[in-house]
């Protein structure tokens, strides 16, 4: 709340109110503080298969829908065993190849399918410990994983993942090649965050616009910070969309009337400001890498804040209670007086 409040420049806000007046404007300040509980199933399988030709398939049991998990997934396949992102390949989304999955929901995915795939990495290294000490005519006992290599304790002597992988598949061991664990998350995490949205109100037409917004999150640990803030934006437009120009309409007969997007009010780049995203990350102990998800949050969070904002800006007029969506119409009708 601290940082929000700085980087929202909140102790400015009264300055740009009357600049705002000073052009027949209303602004009002919203704040939503969220915490939201996320998983949904708690349970999620990974299976690493070691192909021809130095492929490594990861098989899923989520499914991307352009949040970038493909990219995510590789850098934590990557940092777990060393194995080169070129050659890493996802697959996802097919029932004959991955017959149980938790699925895409509830802000899971990279939380539950990044611990899955850190238990199967862990089962995958102890299933080929043994071929790589008698690679370096070591007990098991001396030998460690770190870095993409088994490494005799104490030494500069080590295998590579890639030969050892090489090895059981000289050797015939397909079963060293294929491995999958599902996964049980002992416990929930609660990403949280603040939310600051200033809105400007023009009493003559009614339009409400979103002008300023900030986000200061907590999502655990940050696989890759660039993904998480383009999803905290599509949340947050999303917010803005429902709290002030999505509206279904049907007519009195139920025909829909809102059926395309030339009708249906859906946000566009004109509608929202840039936003500031920062970040203050305390990792989650509920699960091994640290993370609390961020797929809802722009959403969960941008609700309130938009609506507290309008609700600022018209209370000194008198009106106590504002709904969704905002519309022109509807706002101006509660500045004038219409019921």
């Amino acid at each position: 709340l601290t940082r929000a409040e700085q980087e929202a420049d909140v102790a400015g806000f009264q300055g740009r109110k009357d600049q705002s007046a000073q052009s027949g404007k209303l602004r009002g300040l919203g704040l939503c503080f969220y915490v939201e509980s996320i998983l949904g199933a708690p349970q999620e399988t990974t299976r690493i298969e070691f192909a021809p030709e130095g492929v490594l398939n990861l098989y899923v049991g989520t499914q991307s829908n352009g949040q970038g998990h493909e990219t995510a997934y590789t850098q934590l396949i990557c940092e777990k065993t060393g194995w080169l992102p070129q050659n890493v390949k996802i697959i996802q989304g097919d029932s004959a190849a991955i017959p149980t999955g938790g699925g895409t929901g509830g802000s899971r995915s990279v939380t539950m399918q990044g611990n899955s795939m850190y238990k199967t990495s862990d089962l995958m290294i102890e299933r080929l410990k043994p071929l790589a000490s008698d690679a370096l005519e070591a007990s098991q006992d001396d030998v460690d994983f770190a870095h993409g290599a088994f490494n005799i304790v104490g030494t500069d002597r080590k295998i590579s993942l890639p030969q050892v992988v090489e090895t059981a598949r000289d050797k015939g061991l397909a079963d060293l090649l294929d491995h999958s664990v599902e996964y049980d998350l002992p416990a929930r995490s609660y990403p949280n965050g603040a939310h600051f949205c200033e809105v400007e109100i023009d009493p003559a037409t009614g339009h409400t616009q979103v002008v300023k917004y900030t986000v200061v999150d907590d999502f655990g640990l940050l696989i890759n910070p660039m993904l998480a803030e383009g999803q905290v934006h599509g949340g947050v437009v999303q917010g803005i969309g429902q709290a002030i120009s999505e509206h279904t309409v049907y007519d009195a007969s139920g025909q829909l009337l809102t059926g395309s997007f030339m009708d249906y009010g859906m946000p566009r780049a004109g509608d929202v400001p840039n936003m500031a995203f920062h970040a203050e990350l305390v990792p989650s102990t509920a699960n091994e890498i640290g993370m609390k998800g961020c797929g809802e949050a722009g959403t969960v969070g941008a609700l309130a804040a938009v609506m507290n904002g309008v609700q600022d800006a018209v209370w000194d007029r008198g009106i106590t209670q504002v709904d969704m969506p905002v519309t022109p119409l509807r706002m101006w009708t509660w500045l004038h007086g219409g019921p």
